[in-house]
């Protein structure tokens, strides 16, 4: 029995890399004709490459810097949401993508990913903000460290978004992540630089939207595609809040997506919620 139980487990967790592979890699040029499309309702776009697992730095940095360079082309208010592990953390990789980044006037901000890669972020962080006011970073919720983070960041100039988090703090196994995303909030609610609430559950965006516009904080809502978010949107919209999709895009994509989607069997029910209320 034990064995039957290893090989399936060993199929599920094999399963999207394989599907992954058969499935056409979304492209920059595909998220830039969603942009468009999107952009013309009035909703902004946010995106970011996601490699297959041998990429290099420098064909990394290359892919986001033709994002980067599409994007600006066609206007709009995009921003690049750069993930530094998947450049293994190389300098004149992410050099590329700061210059193109700045060259084209575009925002761009560190994804969050394992709690281990906090701190190197943190410090490209700040090593960057004084040229490129501008650069921000993801903190998530379910870190023990993101509540000093913020109170750090609070009156900097580093845009912020706000999430969950995917993976967790061994240090805070009790978490209770609503709580934690409300006291991110309320921390940075009165700061001037700008944070987007990146939250697919219509309590938490509302209460998070509500408390940084009492506070005169520039805010967005910021969904994640693929995800349900009629419910939201139309929270930001009765709020007067912009709203941005994360369209991420790259050979990593689809097992990334198909993974989080076995790992969530719920989310066609979810859906099916969303979409009739």
């Amino acid at each position: 029995m034990r064995g039957v139980k290893a090989a399936l487990r060993d199929a599920r967790y094999a399963l999207p890399g394989r599907l992954g592979r058969l499935l056409p890699a979304p492209d920059a040029r595909s998220v830039a004709r969603l942009a468009r499309r999107l952009e013309r309702r009035g909703i902004g776009v946010t995106t970011g490459y996601i490699p297959g697992p041998d990429a290099e730095p420098a064909a990394v940095a290359a892919k986001n810097t033709a994002a980067i360079a599409l994007l600006a082309s066609q206007g709009g208010a995009p921003y690049l949401s750069a993930k530094l592990p998947t450049l293994a953390f190389d300098e004149p990789a992410f050099a590329a993508i700061a210059q193109a980044a700045s060259t084209a006037a575009m925002p761009f901000l560190f994804d969050a990913h394992a709690l281990k890669d906090a701190e190197p972020i943190h410090g490209y962080l700040a090593a960057l903000l004084p040229e490129q006011p501008g650069t921000g970073c993801v903190l998530p919720a379910r870190w023990r460290r993101s509540l000093d983070d913020a109170a750090r960041l609070r009156d900097t100039t580093a845009r912020l978004r706000l999430v969950k988090g995917e993976w967790a703090d061994p240090d805070w196994p009790d978490c209770d992540m609503d709580h934690a995303y409300r006291a991110l909030v309320e921390t940075l609610a009165g700061r001037t630089a700008p944070v987007s609430v990146a939250t697919h559950k219509p309590e938490l965006a509302d209460h998070a939207l509500r408390t940084l516009r009492a506070a005169g904080t520039p805010c967005e809502l910021e969904q994640l595609r693929g995800l349900p978010m009629r419910r939201t949107m139309a929270i930001a919209r009765a709020q007067g809040v912009p709203v941005r999709v994360y369209i991420p895009f790259g050979e990593g994509w689809w097992p990334y997506a198909l993974d989080k989607a076995l790992a969530r069997p719920y989310l066609p029910l979810w859906m099916l919620r969303d979409l009739i209320g």
